[in-house]
């Protein structure tokens, strides 16, 4: 496993329970996003890289914030941008 993956877990920062979509996404007029993914370092939301904007990637090439997580409903894995692993 990855030292990011290592360093943050599932309960570091609590899933918002208000979440109705891609926050940027919504604020751009779009609703096509695919799935959801939230940053454990910051807790900001984006779409997944299926998603035609990407917004998560995006985060993670802004912020420098490697670990991600699923909010999708049953899923409960992380990944890693910066060593391209799931934990």
């Amino acid at each position: 496993m990855c030292e990011h993956l290592a360093d943050v877990s599932l309960a570091s920062i609590a899933v918002p329970s208000d979440v109705d979509g891609c926050p940027a996404c919504l604020a751009d007029g779009f609703d096509d996003w695919v799935h959801l993914r939230m940053c454990l370092a910051c807790g900001e939301v984006g779409c997944c890289d299926s998603s035609p904007r990407q917004h998560a990637s995006a985060h993670f090439v802004a912020a420098g914030h490697p670990v991600m997580r699923s909010i999708e409903p049953g899923e409960s894995w992380r990944w890693c941008y910066t060593d391209e692993q799931l934990g």
